[in-house]
């Protein structure tokens, strides 16, 4: 299998259960899974554990961005923040502290929901009270974030904006699929500033470029 993230260092916000995670591995990367809740990393624990193919390549974390954003800020090739944003009480500090991870030229990409009437229709009142795709009350429109305000988050922390594209799920396939509306679903990609400053070092403070996450 082709391996395109070979030597990259990627950390997942908000991991969960390890649904990007494990296919990030797959490819080649290094991956760091963050995420909040005791339950859902001893759910991507015992996944990782029965993988031998991945498990070196993955170190799942119990904490938040906020926690972890000063030790480990700028050491990231890429941060990877999905279906995250829109569930955060305070969305321009945690982009601020998410931005912090990423190293100068690396990436960050959010996957979230726009903040529009359709979104609501569709996000909250069909997803939610008529199909039951999600449990009631997951999602709340005031915390959805349109586009260009989260592109003037991460303009005031050196990043630029180099694509947005719009998603669809399919509840009858059970499949997304790149749409070029953005009104509901959205992805954005954005890249910090070579000038920016950052810090030099590998995860975790480790001084042996040779160990994998899990080490």
């Amino acid at each position: 299998m082709s391996k395109p993230l070979e030597g990259f260092w990627i950390m997942d916000v908000g991991s969960g259960g390890g649904i990007l995670s494990e296919p990030l591995a797959r490819l080649g990367a290094s991956v760091v899974g963050l995420e909040a809740s005791e339950e859902s990393i001893k759910v991507a624990q015992t996944h990782l554990i029965s993988d031998s193919a991945i498990r070196d390549r993955i170190r799942y974390v119990h904490g938040t961005v906020e926690e972890v954003a000063e030790s480990q800020a700028g050491k990231f090739d890429a941060v990877v923040v999905s279906e995250v944003l829109e569930h955060v009480s305070d969305a321009s500090l945690f982009v601020t502290y998410a931005c912090k991870l990423v190293r100068p030229g690396g990436s960050i990409f959010f996957t979230t929901i726009n903040k529009t009437q359709l979104a609501y229709l569709l996000g909250i009142v069909v997803a939610e009270q008529i199909l039951h795709l999600v449990p009631a009350g997951t999602h709340d429109w005031e915390k959805f974030v349109p586009p260009a305000d989260l592109q003037d988050m991460l303009e005031k922390n050196n990043f630029v904006t180099r694509l947005i594209h719009g998603m669809c799920y399919n509840p009858l396939t059970k499949r997304w699929s790149w749409v070029k509306d953005t009104s509901v679903n959205y992805a954005l990609h954005a890249v910090k500033s070579p000038s920016a400053e950052g810090q030099e070092g590998d995860i975790w403070a480790s001084q042996d470029s040779t160990k994998s996450p899990t080490k």
